[in-house]
């Protein structure tokens, strides 16, 4: 057995259009941009169930997207899990995998990232 949450909704954003898509999402929710250690990234406010609210910049030309970041305590049984439910795996990176949703929309299945404490109080146990 195993536990997953969703932990992250991320709004990918070409450079291109970077800033006016995170000035954007910013004014949407009432938040404050905030500059993330990892580059890429800027970090909006959290959403309910402390899911957070995230800004990635992509490759130029990349097109804009929503994607969800599912957080685990056990990556293999989880892509197992969600393979089981017709998704397919397009990427293993180092330490997460990208997998596609049966309609082809992204996601990435993580580690838990997040406070530990925070992880336990809302994921769910799976088979």
């Amino acid at each position: 057995m195993h536990r997953s949450r969703i932990a992250v909704v991320m709004i990918d954003q070409p450079e291109e259009s970077f800033d006016a898509a995170a000035g954007f999402w910013a004014g949407a929710q009432g938040a404050t941009r905030a500059a993330n250690p990892d580059p890429p990234y800027e970090s909006l406010h959290r959403l309910p169930g402390n899911v957070a609210l995230e800004l990635q910049r992509t490759g130029s030309g990349t097109p804009p997207r929503i994607h969800l970041d599912l957080e685990t305590d056990d990556i293999a049984a989880e892509v197992s899990r969600l393979e089981a439910l017709s998704a397919t795996v397009v990427e293993r990176a180092d330490g997460w995998v990208v997998m596609a949703d049966p309609g082809g929309l992204l996601l990435c299945v993580v580690p838990v990232w997040t406070d530990r404490a925070d992880f336990d109080r809302h994921a769910t146990t799976r088979p």
